[in-house]
């Protein structure tokens, strides 16, 4: 009782580092991207010129600044709630990996944009949450691990209805970055299939990977299916002896 009751403890005691180091590096990242938006605001400046400019020299830098600029407070909200859940959620499960998803995912999509995107200024951090989600779903169903995959499911509850968004269907919205995004995502996913959190296996699966193979020939218990037959069609003849008193003579 007090080896399981050790066991709980210290698994509720990773739980929690887990969440709170989520927690942080969300929040960290929020309020970065809401400092960005507050001070074109609060001095009356616009930095969105640093967006990504498609196959323009000046608009290189925008594949490095894109997510963090934002058209407006709709725009910053709506981004921040999906990119609150998304992140939070990675990072709980995924740990310090989370860090290099959220790198390519950046990277990858940014350039994407400048290379392929149509003209224009392309800005905010849905091309970044759209990678997340995309990769949280497919590790989640790459790893096999009932605990990734019932996040998948959560994401798939929750914004299932994304997948709209890599359509050209609204010109006023970046479709372009929403969709190498998930294709960033998709990639992540794959490459770091290994990476991540591991279904435990089975002592039999850790014996076939170690080539250890057991040998049922010898167990008493067993009976081989031919013999068994074999001796139903055959069986061994019977002798029974009957014992009879003879009756007392006179």
């Amino acid at each position: 009782m007090a080896s399981f009751l050790d066991t709980s403890n210290k698994f509720l005691q990773k739980i929690n580092r887990s969440i709170k180091y989520a927690l942080i590096v969300t929040l960290g990242l929020l309020v970065l991207i809401w400092a960005v938006f507050l001070a074109e605001y609060g001095f009356d400046i616009s930095l969105k010129q640093f967006g990504v400019r498609p196959r323009t020299l000046e608009g290189l830098i925008g594949i490095f600044t894109y997510p963090l600029l934002h058209g407006g407070w709709e725009h910053i909200t709506n981004n921040s709630v999906t990119a609150f859940v998304l992140l939070f959620g990675m990072f709980s499960f995924y740990g310090r990996l989370g860090w290099k998803v959220l790198f390519w995912s950046w990277i990858m999509s940014g350039l994407w944009i400048w290379i392929a995107a149509r003209d224009g200024n392309h800005i905010g951090f849905s091309g970044v949450i759209y990678a997340l989600a995309t990769f949280i779903f497919f590790a989640g169903l790459l790893s096999r691990y009932f605990r990734l995959m019932a996040l998948s499911g959560v994401v798939v509850f929750l914004y299932g209805s994304m997948v709209w968004g890599i359509f050209p269907i609204d010109p006023q919205i970046s479709w372009e970055g929403h969709l190498f995004g998930a294709l960033a995502g998709l990639i992540l996913a794959f490459y770091f299939k290994q990476s991540g959190p591991q279904r435990p296996k089975y002592s039999w699966e850790i014996e076939e990977e170690l080539g250890i193979e057991q040998d049922f020939d010898h167990i008493p218990w067993q009976i081989d299916a031919t013999q068994k037959k074999g001796s139903e069609q055959n069986p061994e003849p019977r002798i029974r002896y009957y014992f009879k008193r003879n009756k007392p003579t006179d």
